[in-house]
């Protein structure tokens, strides 16, 4: 089987300070078939912003699914919203902050995997 039920996976705090699902990671879901990237969803609350941060290998792609929030790539801001992607490439500092009244919920996902070793808060 190549799937992973969203029910029956625990949610945990990332360094960066968002609640995660690891949706498909290597580390636990290796027989399924990812071996080079991890897909996760993220939440983070109306009024929160996650802890700017950086990885030094991994590449991101955050794809927003609800919510509205400002982005800050490196010096750069910007606004999102639902049906948005960004691409965060390795080395570059970088967090979201929920700007609207109800969760902000983005799709994410790293190649290579995430790692906490990876994740450099700033």
């Amino acid at each position: 089987m190549k799937k992973t039920r969203y029910d029956d996976i625990p949610p945990y705090i990332t360094r960066d300070g968002s609640v995660i699902r690891e949706l498909m990671h290597p580390l636990q879901h290796a027989p399924l078939g990812s071996l080079q990237q991890s897909l996760a969803e993220a939440s983070v609350a109306p009024g929160e912003t996650t802890a700017l941060h950086r990885h030094r290998q991994s590449e991101e792609l955050y794809h927003i699914t609800a919510g509205r929030g400002l982005m800050q790539l490196a010096d750069e801001r910007f606004e999102v919203e639902a049906g948005d992607t960004v691409c965060i490439p390795p080395g570059v500092p970088h967090c979201i902050g929920n700007t609207g009244d109800t969760e902000l919920r983005l799709l994410c996902c790293c190649s290579p995997a995430y790692a906490h070793d990876d994740t450099e808060l700033l």
